[in-house]
C-alpha cells in the first residue's frame, strides 16, 4: 500500500473532487424524495472515494483494487432504480462487459510484475524497468496489449463500448460523474500513469503503426456517427463521450501525452455541464429525455440554456473555450508524428471535429429552439441545480487558458503565464521524454472551420428545415446506412445473440450431455464408494470405539462404587483410623520433599 502524489495525480484530485462535489449538491434536488435516497448517497460517496483511491495508488495491485471498486459502484448506481428490468439489465451489461476487459487488465498486471523482476509492484519500479536497456520488449508488448484490454472496456473503446450508452439508465447525476471524472477516464489515466510500458512495448512516438492510436482514432468516428441517430438527449452525450475518450486515447497513442491528459481535464467540466444540463431539462419536462418532446426551451429555461450552449461550443472546439485548446493540441500532436506515420490519426481527428459540432448542434437545436413539442409545462430549475451548471460552464470558458501556447498567431504572453498545465502535470520520476507539440495555426483554423461548419449544417437542417429530409425513405442505400447506425453496428446482436446465445444452444446441450453422462457418472461413483466407506467407518467408530468408551466408563464407575461402599461402615473408630493413616502418608511426603 502506498500513496503517489505528483502533478498527474493532483490534476485528477482537483477534477474528481470539484465535479463530485457539484454532483452531490445537484443530487439533493434531483433525487429529492427518492425511495433509496440514503442508498444513492452511500454509493455516490463510495464511488468518489474509490476513484480517489485509484488515482493515488502507487502500485498496480492497489490500482486494481480501486479499478474494481469503481466498477462495482457504477453497477450499483446504474441499477439504482432496479424495479425496472431495463435498469438492472443495463447495470449487468456494464458490469459484465467490463469483466471481459478486466481479464486483460489482470493479466497485464501479472506480466508487468514479473517483467519488472518481481521485487516491487511500485509504478516507479515498473516504469524504470520499461525504460532500461535490459527490458524485454516482447514481454512489455504483451503486457501493454493486455493492459489495453482493460482500457478498452472501462473507457468505452471499440469494440467494448456497447455498455456505455446503456449506462444512461441510472440517475442523470450518476451519468455526469461516470462520463466526466470517474469510471470512463480510469482507463485513460491508466495509460498515462503506466506510459513507459506502452511507450516501450508499443513503440509510441516511432514511425511504426501504433495499435492504441488507431483504436482511439477509430473510436472517435464510431461514437460520433452513432450520436446522429439518437433521440434520447443523454444517449447523444453518451456517444459523444465515447468519441472524446477516443480522442484522449489517440493522443496518448501518437505520443501527445500532455495533450491527452489536458483533454481529459477540460472535457470533464464541459461534459459534466452537458449531462447536468440534460438533467435540468428532464427535471423541468417530467423526466423525459426524448428530444422529440422538447424544443423552444431557451425562453423558459434561460440559465440552463446559456450553460448548455457554452458547454456545447466548448465540446465542439470553438475558440476561445476550453475544448478548442485541448482538441487543437491533440491535432498538433498527431501532425507532428515521425515520417507522417500519424496522418491517418490527424484525418480521424479532423473528421471528428466536424461530427462533434454537427451532432451537438443537432441536440442543441432540437432541445432549445423551435416550438415546444411536449405536454408538460417546463420551467427553470431551482438554484441548487442551476448554480453547479454555472460553475461548470465558467470552467469550460477559462480552463483552456491554463495551457495557453507560448506563441498564438504571433501573440506571446510572459513565459510564466504560458503552458502552465504541461509544466504542472509533467512527471518528475522515471518517464519517457514528453514531447509538447507547438501551436499549429493552420490546424487551429482548419479545425475551427470544420466545427463551425458542423454547427451551421445542424442549424440549417434542424432549425431552418433545409436539406435532404426524408432521404432514408426515398433512398435504399441511405435507409440501409441509417438502419446500420440505428442498430449500433449490430454489435449487441453479435454479443448477445451469437456469443452469449451460443451458450444456450449447441454448447449448452453439449455441456448438459457431458454433465449427465460423464460428470454424473463420476460423481455417482465417488458417492457410492464414499457411502460404502462411510458405512464401514460408522460401524468401527460407533460400535467399537464410541460404544466401547461409553460401556467402559459405566463399568469403571460401577467397580469404583463397589470398592468404595465397603469402607462406608458407619463406625467412627474405623473412620479415625483411615484419617490417621492419611495424615501419616501426607507427613511422610512432606518430610521427603523438604
Amino acid at each position: 500500500m502506498g500513496t503517489l502524489v505528483d502533478g498527474l495525480a493532483a490534476m485528477m484530485l482537483i477534477t474528481v473532487c470539484i465535479i463530485s462535489l457539484l454532483v452531490h449538491i445537484y443530487s439533493t434536488e434531483y433525487l429529492h424524495g427518492d425511495v433509496r435516497f440514503t442508498h444513492y448517497y452511500a454509493f455516490l460517496s463510495l464511488f468518489t472515494a474509490s476513484m480517489l483511491f485509484y488515482v493515488l495508488s502507487s502500485n498496480t495491485l492497489q490500482m486494481l483494487v480501486g479499478w474494481e471498486l469503481v466498477g462495482v459502484c457504477s453497477f450499483g448506481l446504474i441499477g439504482h432504480w432496479w424495479e425496472e428490468k431495463k435498469n438492472t439489465d443495463a447495470a449487468l451489461k456494464a458490469f459484465l462487459t467490463n469483466r471481459v476487459g478486466d481479464i486483460g487488465l489482470i493479466l497485464g498486471v501479472i506480466i508487468t510484475f514479473f517483467a519488472a523482476g518481481g521485487t516491487s509492484f511500485n509504478v516507479l519500479h515498473i516504469n524504470e524497468y520499461a525504460l532500461s536497456q535490459g527490458a524485454n520488449t516482447t514481454l512489455l508488448l504483451v503486457g501493454a496489449l493486455c493492459l489495453f484490454g482493460g482500457v478498452t472496456s472501462k473507457s468505452g473503446q471499440f469494440p467494448l463500448h456497447t455498455w456505455l450508452p446503456d449506462a444512461m439508465a441510472g440517475p442523470t447525476p450518476v451519468s455526469a460523474l461516470i462520463h466526466a471524472a470517474t469510471m470512463v477516464v480510469a482507463g485513460v489515466y491508466l495509460i498515462a500513469r503506466l506510459y513507459a510500458v506502452f511507450f516501450s512495448g508499443l513503440a509510441i512516438g516511432s514511425s511504426t503503426f501504433h495499435y492504441v492510436a488507431f483504436i482511439g482514432g477509430f473510436t472517435t468516428i464510431v461514437g460520433g456517427l452513432l450520436a446522429f441517430v439518437q433521440t434520447d438527449l443523454k444517449k447523444v452525450l453518451a456517444y459523444s463521450t465515447i468519441s472524446q475518450l477516443g480522442y484522449m486515447v489517440m493522443a496518448l497513442g501518437v505520443g501527445a501525452w500532455t495533450a491527452g491528459v489536458f483533454h481529459l481535464f477540460t472535457h470533464a467540466f464541459f461534459k459534466a455541464c452537458l449531462f447536468l444540463g440534460a438533467g435540468s431539462v428532464s427535471h423541468a419536462c417530467h423526466h423525459t429525455f426524448d428530444m422529440r418532446e422538447m424544443g423552444g426551451l431557451r425562453k423558459k429555461m434561460p440559465v440552463t440554456h446559456a450553460t448548455f450552449l457554452v458547454a456545447t461550443l466548448a465540446l465542439a472546439g470553438i475558440f476561445p473555450l476550453a475544448g478548442f485548446w485541448s482538441k487543437d493540441e491533440i491535432l498538433a500532436g498527431s501532425a507532428s508524428g515521425q515520417e507522417n506515420a500519424y496522418t491517418i490519426m490527424l484525418i480521424f481527428g479532423l473528421i471528428t471535429a466536424f461530427l462533434t459540432a454537427a451532432y451537438m448542434g443537432r441536440a442543441y437545436w432540437m432541445t432549445f429552439w423551435g416550438d415546444y413539442r411536449g405536454h408538460a409545462k417546463p420551467h427553470e430549475s431551482p438554484k441548487v441545480i442551476t448554480v453547479p451548471l454555472m460553475i461548470l460552464a465558467g470552467c469550460a470558458v477559462v480552463l483552456g487558458f491554463t495551457n495557453f501556447p507560448k506563441s498564438f498567431f504571433g501573440f506571446k504572453l510572459p513565459g510564466s503565464l504560458t503552458t502552465r498545465f504541461e509544466h504542472f502535470v509533467e512527471p518528475t520520476f522515471a518517464f519517457p521524454p514528453v514531447q509538447h507539440a507547438a501551436f499549429t495555426p493552420w490546424l487551429a483554423i482548419a479545425s475551427t472551420i470544420l466545427a463551425a461548419g458542423g454547427l451551421f449544417v445542424a442549424y440549417q437542417y434542424y432549425e431552418k428545415n433545409r436539406g435532404p429530409h426524408g432521404l432514408t425513405s426515398r433512398n435504399k442505400v441511405a435507409m440501409a446506412g441509417y438502419t446500420f447506425l440505428e442498430n449500433k453496428y449490430y454489435l449487441d446482436e453479435l454479443y448477445i445473440g451469437v456469443v452469449a446465445g451460443s451458450t444456450k444452444g449447441p454448447l449448452a446441450r453439449a455441456a448438459n450431455w457431458f454433465n449427465q453422462n460423464i460428470l454424473d457418472g463420476i460423481i455417482n461413483g465417488i458417492g457410492l464408494g464414499a457411502r460404502k466407506i462411510a458405512a464401514v467407518v460408522y460401524v468401527v467408530a460407533d460400535q467399537l470405539i464410541i460404544d466401547g468408551a461409553v460401556n467402559g466408563s459405566g463399568q469403571g464407575s460401577e467397580g469404583a462404587g463397589q470398592l468404595l461402599r465397603k469402607i462406608q461402615t458407619g463406625k467412627v473408630q474405623q473412620y479415625a483410623s483411615i484419617l490417621f493413616a492419611g495424615a501419616v502418608v501426607l507427613a511422610g511426603v512432606l518430610v521427603f520433599v523438604v
